[in-house]
């Protein structure tokens, strides 16, 4: 039986949503250079996948937090998605700039967010944690409780997993780069002979190149 990580790190890949070019990386905003590019918008496209996600998502936010009376998403990348989720939980849905509106009320959330809330963000994907941790910091600010964050996928970086738990937030995530990269080399995306550059990626993603040592 497919585990639930491979299973949504296939719908990912299906619908290229998660693309993966060891030997033509992408270059990140940051300036990085990566083996894979993951634009989880691209799933509000496919309504199989949509709903798969949004029911996945809604199902780990009943189990873990029942006493949850508000979800918050990460703009722009989780918004969607979060509207989709509180709508099927009836609950209220708010979500999170990077930054303050420039005009009119300055928002940094937007929405009517009730002080004491017991909030669930969701974010669609994890890299370094910096701007999702900003989204629980703004939340917290707030005067609202946020019982923890759950994502789509996470490249699963140490850097991510100190920051997370440095702030004290229960991070979960429907998949991660290890099940892409199984479900990449099952079906043939990718090749054996990839692995090792895709493992040294992982491990220093600041400092690679893309080429081989």
């Amino acid at each position: 039986m497919m585990t639930l990580e491979k299973l949504i790190a296939k719908e990912l890949i299906d619908v290229k949503a998660v693309k993966l070019q060891p030997n033509n990386p992408f270059t990140w905003a940051s300036g990085w250079k990566s083996p894979i590019y993951c634009d989880n918008r691209k799933t509000l496209s496919y309504p199989k996948t949509r709903s798969l996600i949004k029911i996945e998502l809604a199902r780990v936010i009943a189990e873990k937090y029942p006493q949850a009376n508000a979800i918050a998403g990460v703009a722009t990348g989780a918004i969607a998605q979060g509207a989709l989720v509180a709508d099927l939980l009836g609950m209220p849905f708010v979500y999170i700039r990077s930054t303050p509106k420039d005009h009119g009320l300055e928002n940094l959330i937007e929405g009517d967010l009730k002080p004491d809330s017991k909030v669930v963000i969701i974010e669609d994907l994890i890299s370094t944690g910096g701007s999702s941790l900003n989204a629980v910091k703004a939340v917290r600010n707030f005067g609202c409780e946020v019982l923890g964050m759950i994502a789509i996928y996470t490249h699963g970086f140490p850097q991510a997993e100190n920051a997370f738990a440095a702030a004290n937030v229960e991070l979960s995530t429907l998949s991660n780069y290890n099940a892409v990269i199984e479900e990449a080399l099952s079906t043939g995306y990718i090749d054996k002979s990839d692995i090792e550059m895709l493992k040294e990626w992982r491990k220093d993603p600041a400092s690679w190149t893309g080429k081989n040592k």
